[in-house]
């Protein structure tokens, strides 16, 4: 097996080339070792004699193993190293890099495998969306990215994949979305408030949904059927397919471009951490969420931004925050308002509600996704004409029934992303994505795609 070994200035140079013959018995061919730190034990412009060639990386480790990789085209990636030269934080930088490039990663006692992603489907451009856990905003930067790419005439299609996800794909035509079709949904035993219906009704075009069990380290579900539904989405020839992620995990399918979608709560050390590395560096853009939410833990943001910028450039980074808007006309009526959002963050979207729209909020619910809980806050709530709700958790089986109950109508209630930081305005920032999507996709078949070389 052909190998590129990380080692280090710690180690004395004789117990590194030995480490090296250990691995040749067992059948691991080193073609070349990255001296990946701990030159300060070392002659000035010395390197260690280990028995293959030698490069220094130690003054930019990732962007040397991915100049080695490739250079050497290795079958693995051999780690001897240790701290205090590669640290936790360090090692899974190098991990994530190696993932990214399609090449495993193997250690003394651990091995990581780049996540198997299906082929993007020839002729349609793909681009994803997935973030860095649930409730991040994924489907509102998704939708948003959908209805850009309608106004060009690009006839999009939106893949959504979820853990409430059908058994099979299924597909929701553009305007076939209604609340007298999600109440059929409810009746039949089948969940109505899955991201692909809360896009085709939020967006108006195509949506197909999916399903995903469990989620790993890299973001590769266990179990999905994702793929089954590209290969519906791509037989209907759009101009652009959309790839919609599932809490932390990743669409399973090659894409040609990515938005990487960050709640500003996220701590820092998930993206500089752990395999957070691996997902920033598959994205083109990264947009951060919610950032004027006052919920705990928001102080991080600047540390967050501050290392997406870093990584990806103040160009490639959206700080956004998302507005409530209704999908009907309310203005002047009685509303009780249901929301996933925490309840700090639904008090000021109340606000907002009443002064861009000119609604009268008589009541609200933050446990739009704790059914005992809804159910509890809609008993205890007055009179009010209109239900107004985001097509999430128990809108449909829960909030739209009560209202139906009352008489009071129903309204859906989308997320709008505006950017709140910055020159980039989000027409320019996703048009330039939608537009390397397509480029990629064109140039598809004489080059690897971008979701498997990053």
């Amino acid at each position: 097996m052909r190998a590129i070994a990380l080692v280090d200035g710690e180690h004395y140079p004789p117990v590194t080339r030995w480490a090296l013959e250990v691995a040749r018995s067992r059948g691991v061919e080193v073609v070349v070792a990255l001296v990946v730190g701990g030159i300060e034990k070392l002659l000035p412009g010395d390197l260690p004699d280990v028995g293959v060639p030698v490069r220094s990386v130690a003054d930019d480790r990732a962007e040397g193993l991915r100049a080695a990789i490739a250079q050497w085209r290795p079958e693995v990636v051999l780690d001897l190293s240790d701290e205090p030269v590669l640290g936790y934080r360090e090692r899974m930088e190098l991990v994530s890099v190696s993932l990214v490039l399609g090449v495993p990663y193997q250690g003394a006692d651990f091995a990581f495998d780049p996540p198997v992603a299906e082929p993007a489907p020839l002729g349609v451009p793909v681009l994803a969306v997935y973030g860095t856990g649930k409730r991040s905003g994924k489907t509102a930067i998704a939708g948003e990215v959908a209805r850009r790419a309608a106004r060009r005439d690009l006839a999009p299609i939106v893949i959504a994949m979820g853990r409430g996800g059908p058994p099979a794909p299924q597909v929701a035509e553009a305007g076939s979305v209604t609340l007298d079709s999600l109440i059929a949904l409810v009746q039949a035993g089948e969940h109505a408030a899955s991201d692909y219906l809360e896009d085709a009704l939020t967006t108006g075009v195509t949506t197909i949904g999916a399903r995903r069990a469990a989620g790993g380290l890299a973001g590769a579900p266990y179990a999905t059927n994702v793929a089954e539904a590209v290969a519906v989405g791509a037989a209907r020839h759009p101009g652009l397919l959309v790839l919609e992620g599932s809490g932390a995990a990743l669409p399973p399918v090659a894409w040609d471009a990515g938005i990487l979608v960050v709640p500003a709560t996220c701590p820092p050390e998930y993206i500089r951490g752990y395999l957070g590395p691996y997902r920033l560096l598959r994205a083109d853009l990264a947009v951060v969420t919610m950032t004027r939410s006052p919920v705990p833990g928001s102080e991080n943001f600047s540390h967050l931004s501050a290392h997406l910028r870093r990584t990806l450039g103040d160009a490639r980074v959206l700080v956004t925050d998302f507005i409530p808007m209704p999908l009907a006309e309310v203005r002047g009526r009685d509303a009780f308002f249901a929301t996933t959002a925490p309840t700090a963050i639904s008090a000021a979207q109340a606000l907002y509600l009443e002064t861009a729209y000119g609604v009268r909020i008589v009541g609200s619910s933050a446990r739009l996704a704790d059914r005992a809980g809804l159910a509890e806050d809609l008993e205890a709530a007055g009179e009010y004409e209109v239900l107004l709700t985001e097509l999430k958790a128990a809108a449909v089986d829960v909030a739209c029934r009560h209202a139906a109950a009352r008489g009071a109508d129903v309204v859906f209630v989308d997320n709008r992303a505006e950017v709140v930081e910055g020159a980039t305005d989000l027409g320019t920032a996703f048009g330039e994505v939608i537009d390397l999507a397509i480029a990629r996709g064109m140039a598809r078949g004489s080059e690897p795609s971008r979701g498997t070389d990053g």
